[in-house]
């Protein structure tokens, strides 16, 4: 049996059925899912907590804390929910990262990406 695990980050172009990969080892099974928003993010939740037996949820900066607890609630707190965050140095470089993107895209801004879209 392995420890298997979600991945998760927010792209306004991605689409969940295609834009998503799995690994697998003998011991650990990650699947990776792209979404464009929060809405489906809990979609993948839900699909992913019962088809996959997942122990645990990583998400990318993207998501707000509001969106962390949502992703939490959708799993009967019956799964671990971690977030990447970084420190000072590591959140401006993601930020800059993020802002570049932005300014070169008419996309939606994924810090936004919560339930008023």
């Amino acid at each position: 049996m392995s420890f298997n695990a979600r991945s998760s980050a927010p792209a306004p172009d991605a689409d969940k059925t295609i834009h998503r990969s799995t690994i697998k080892t003998g011991m650990y099974k990650l699947i990776t899912v792209c979404v464009k928003n929060q809405s489906e993010a809990l979609e993948i939740c839900d699909e992913l907590v019962e088809q996959e037996q997942i122990d645990s949820i990583l998400l990318c900066p993207g998501f707000t804390h509001q969106d962390v607890a949502e992703i939490v609630k959708a799993t009967d707190n019956k799964v671990a929910v971690v977030v990447a965050r970084g420190d000072g140095p590591s959140g401006r470089i993601v930020q800059s990262a993020f802002m570049s993107q932005r300014e070169s895209s008419i996309e939606p801004d994924i810090y936004h990406m919560g339930k008023n879209e």
